[in-house]
This record gives structure tokens, sequence and C-alpha cells, in this order.
């Protein structure tokens, strides 16, 4: 019986997490974890040595090699052949974690957290320009706490990486790119998007069953909407589940706890 691979410290979730040949792409995907990334990231980027990449990810050297080996392998073949680089999956958590306020820390078992971006009281329409989040804490469909965050930094994968410390399950917003999903994803944070109107509104609204979303949304502001259609790997780590298809019908019913 093998050993359970133990869980890599890496820094933050990317900001970028695809990447495609301006011409001539083949089609191909490769896919690179979140842990190999993150030793390209120590060992060409910030110039560590492998010991002290093994001690920043709290894994030992062997592990560093050969994540680093597998890594660069990866980029010469996407380089060399035309194929997209997509980073997804791997086992690791952050070795950062984002300050949340303490009212956040603890959650009940069957509480289920909803966050929604704020401004004015309503759905902020641009996830990675979010200054606020308002969090809700919902059991048996009712809301019982809420309350308004600063988000403490910007850019899709700090937001993300707030947002799973603070130990959310939902996510509501208006517009949001392909980048952002993917971190979201990664988080394991379901994701409704393309939503417009009072944040109080649409919260009640997920939890009666008729949430009005957009299950394709694209970021309006800028083009942040790259998608891609390759597999992720899996990883033991949490829960990295995006929002099922039989679930995208534009009407939601509240996630089953």
């Amino acid at each position: 019986m093998s050993r359970p691979v133990r869980c890599r410290q890496i820094n933050s979730l990317p900001e970028f997490w695809s990447f495609i040949p301006e011409e001539g792409c083949t089609g191909e995907c490769i896919n690179m974890t979140l842990d190999e990334l993150e030793t390209i990231r120590l060992l060409d980027c910030a110039s560590l040595t492998q010991e002290e990449c093994a001690a920043r990810m709290n894994v030992a050297r062997t592990t560093v090699t050969a994540l680093y080996e597998s890594a660069r392998k990866k980029v010469a073949d996407c380089l060399l052949n035309g194929k997209r680089l997509v980073i997804s999956g791997g086992s690791w958590q952050l070795s950062k974690k984002p300050k949340i306020p303490q009212s956040l820390k603890k959650k009940g078992v069957h509480i289920m957290r909803i966050a929604v971006t704020f401004e004015n009281d309503s759905v902020f329409q641009h996830f990675g320009h979010t200054e606020q989040f308002k969090i809700y804490d919902a059991e048996e469909n009712k809301i019982i706490k809420s309350e308004v965050v600063s988000t403490n930094g910007q850019g899709h994968g700090a937001l993300a990486g707030f947002l799973k410390t603070a130990g959310v399950d939902v996510l509501i917003c208006g517009g949001i790119g392909g980048g952002a999903q993917a971190a979201l994803a990664e988080a394991g944070i379901k994701l409704f998007g393309g939503v417009n109107g009072k944040a109080d509104d649409a919260v009640n609204a997920f939890l009666n069953g008729n949430l009005k979303y957009n299950p394709d949304v694209k970021c309006s502001h800028h083009g942040e909407g790259h998608e891609h259609n390759c597999g992720s790997s899996s990883h033991s780590c949490g829960s990295h589940n995006a929002v099922s298809s039989n679930e995208h019908k534009g009407i939601l019913n509240p996630l089953s706890k």
C-alpha cells in the first residue's frame, strides 16, 4: 500500500492559469500542477537552492527534484510543440493564509457560507476588483448571520485564497474571468456569476432555489475570459469540485449539506 502524498506548501494561488501559443496551437493540452509550478517559482524566479525550496514546501529534496524535472519537461513540450499549458490540481495547501476576521474562523458543521461581491448593498460586477465581500452563514436555508469584510488584497488568486481561508462554500458575483473561475474551482468554491441586484435578494433567491445566474458568465471589463477544456489532476488536500453540469440551468437549488 503506497503512502499518502504529503500536501506541498505553496505561497499563493496563481494569477494566470493557462498559456497558449499565439499561432499554430496543436490543440493538445498539458497540465501542470500547482506544486510543480511552485518549484519553478522558487528555483527559477526566487533563485533558491533545492534545499531551500524543499524547506519552503515542507517536502524532501528528492520530491522537489521530481516536481521540478516534471515541470521543466512540460514547459519544454509546450514551447517546442505548440501545446497549451494549463495550471490545475496537485497536492498542495497555502503556506501563507490570508488574514480574515476572527468572526469567520469558526463555522458550524451544518453551516453553508455564502460570499457575495459587494458594493453599495448590491452585487459588485467585477470579481477581480472587488474590495468587499458580504459573507452570509445559512442553516436550513435561512440566513443566521451576515457581515461585510474587506478583501485585504487584489487579484483573483489572492481573492480566491481569501475566500478559501474564510471557509466560503459559494460565491455569487457579477462578471468574472476564466482565470478567476479556475482559481475558485481549485479552492473548492462553487460559483454563480452573472448576478445583478441587491446582495441580500440574491442570497435569499439562492436559498429559495430560484437564483437567476449565467453559467457561461465572462468578465466584461477586460480580456480575462480564458477557459480551458483540459482535465485537471486530482489531489488529496481539499475538494476542487466545479459546479456540476446539471446545475447549469440558469436557476439553482441550494447545495445539499
